[in-house]
């Protein structure tokens, strides 16, 4: 019987207050790579249920991610084989962070449908349903994934006298005399980094773009240093490239014990020039929304940067943390507050991804969920903008606490990613509502948006309630239905009440501007392990879904041979 993953090991004697002692000789990437990790060794690997693995496999739509690009120039063409190179490496160390040694793991399965879910999941626990465990033995995924030691308690850490303990870029690990020591990624994952490094800098030699040339050599720096604030504002002054790379330490949702370790990924991008000039007039509005947010004045003192930007791109690879669980249609970074603040952020709409998932999930859906008089108003160009504004919405409202204590993410800890999550959809369907208002939006009606955001629930709840994304969903929908947002029809179907909607949109919206400027963290823990649950009635439906064989969410064909490289 293999050992559960969680089996807390006793430890003895007194804890030593600084790291450092008893550390081996040992390099810290050699001691890392020896590093177990969260799986304890043993024999072979089977899945609880093979059926139930090779089913759930099944709902996994297949989805090939390509791009016109013959729009690139001939040392741009250059520079992409690089780039996946350095996402693999990316993807490499993501394995390390979630997991442990991704081969050993690996090895041990040999049924191909669950090897395959395992690759899928990048681990033993079904990312989108609760992270419920579908191999044998093998417990409850670890809050802290393998960013810290499995048997580590809150003491432990608390008492560690080191400031680094809580950078987004450092381990946790145990001293041979079992006392703790903090591990920068640099040091742990040397190898690797050097080489995503070297490559960055090889693509530099050959961009033509000066922003993008100055980015990747100042990101190869970052990568070297654990320092990113400087490549991230010169990624935000990364105008005209057309190939967007993002790559590094960047979303700390892998990290559910203190939401502080950030995770390795990378996308490759293929600008879709005709979008983006589509998309570029709503950056400069930023300000401007900002004064209208539905919320006391003290709650929207501070001004969000109007340097930001919003494109659109193909996207050719996904790597890591982005890879694993739900795919992300869009991006808002970079997630520092203090860039944020100067400069504002950068949202990239990935159009061929979100077009899958619309055409692949969503309109099944509607179709079934939705009442049948307003499924007219289930439309991409809804979809896609309700996914902008979003992004668009995470750079609003307040990123430092009113008491000065500091900032929101500091003040809300672990809480703090679903609490977001739940603000940028709530707020990105009050900025269409007021685009609309003002005659900023001209095609389509709002109503497309209020229903395709209501179908959109029922597809991202599909991910797991456990997830950021998925409590952010079910603390909606719980708003919406205590406000009448909605009516549930005889036939299992919902209609949208727009007047209800429009008022719970603007009172939700409110009501986590003040939760996040007070920074009470409380309230925030209180309201989303009571509102952020899958109702009874919700879960039958969800069920149904099921039963149709809908996809729950899309898996991708990728790599240079899909872009003929």
């Amino acid at each position: 019987m293999l050992r559960k993953v969680f089996t807390v090991v006793a430890v003895s004697g007194i804890l030593a207050m600084t790291a450092g002692c008893g550390k081996s000789n040992k390099t810290e990437e050699e001691m890392e790579n020896n590093y177990s990790g969260v799986i304890a060794a043993g024999e072979a690997l089977t899945a609880t249920d093979a059926g139930d693995v090779a089913q759930k496999l099944a709902t996994y739509a297949s989805v090939r991610l390509t791009a016109d690009i013959s729009h690139l120039s001939e040392k741009e063409k250059q520079i992409l084989p690089l780039l996946f190179e350095a996402a693999q490496l990316m993807d490499d160390i993501y394995w390390q962070q979630s997991l442990g040694n991704k081969e050993a793991f690996l090895s041990r399965i040999s049924d191909e449908s669950t090897r395959k879910f395992a690759e899928i999941n990048y681990g033993p626990w079904d990312r989108l349903n609760g992270n419920n465990s579908f191999i044998a033995g093998i417990g409850e995924k670890p809050l802290g994934a393998n960013f810290y030691p499995v048997d580590m308690t809150k003491e432990e850490f608390d008492s560690l006298q080191n400031p680094d303990k809580s950078s987004l870029y450092t381990l946790i690990r145990r001293n041979e005399d079992r006392t703790l020591r903090v591990v920068w990624y640099h040091e742990a994952y040397a190898s690797k980094i050097k080489k995503a490094a070297d490559l960055l800098k090889q693509a530099a030699t050959l961009a033509e773009d000066a922003g993008f040339k100055k980015y990747l050599e100042l990101r190869a720096e970052a990568l070297l240093t654990d320092k990113y604030q400087e490549s991230d504002f010169a990624w935000m002054d990364m105008k005209t490239s057309n190939i967007d790379f993002v790559v590094g330490p960047i979303e700390n949702y892998e990290d559910a014990l203190y939401g502080t370790k950030a995770a390795q990924e990378a996308f490759i991008l293929i600008k879709d020039v005709e979008w983006s000039q589509r998309l570029a007039h709503f950056a400069a509005l930023l300000p401007e929304l900002q004064k209208g947010l539905p919320v006391d004045q003290k709650y929207k003192n501070e001004v969000p940067g109007s340097d930001a930007d919003l494109n659109a791109y193909d996207v050719v690879y996904y790597a890591g943390d982005c890879n694993s669980g739900s795919k992300t249609i869009a991006i808002n970074l970079p997630n520092d507050e203090q860039v944020q603040l100067e400069k504002g952020s950068r949202k990239l709409q990935l159009k061929n991804a979100m077009k899958a998932k619309f055409d692949k999930i969503l309109v099944p859906i509607s179709d079934m969920l939705i009442d049948s008089t307003q499924r007219r108003y289930i439309k991409f160009d809804a979809f896609f903008g309700n996914t902008m504004f979003h992004e668009v919405a995470h750079g609003l409202g307040i990123k430092n606490t009113l008491d000065g204590k500091g900032t929101v993410r500091e003040s809300l800890k672990e809480q703090y990613s679903a609490i977001e999550e739940c603000k940028a959809d709530i707020l990105g369907l009050y900025l269409v509502t007021r685009l609309y208002e003002m005659g900023e939006l001209k095609e389509g009606e709002v109503m497309d948006n209020y229903v395709t955001f209501m179908a959109g629930i029922f597809r991202s709840v599909r991910f797991g309630a456990a997830s950021a994304h998925g409590k952010a969903n079910m603390l909606t929908f719980a708003h919406f239905s205590e406000n009448g947002a909605f009516n549930y029809q005889e036939n299992g179907t919902y209609m949208v009440n727009f007047d209800k909607m429009k008022l719970a949109v603007e009172s939700l919206g409110g009501m986590i501007l003040t939760l996040q400027g007070e920074g009470d963290y409380a309230k925030v823990k209180d309201l989303i392990t009571t509102k952020s649950v899958v109702p009874t009635q919700l879960q039958v439906d969800l069920d149904k879904l099921k039963g149709a064989s809908i996809p729950v969410d899309i898996v991708f064909e990728q790599g240079k041979s899909e872009l003929g490289l």
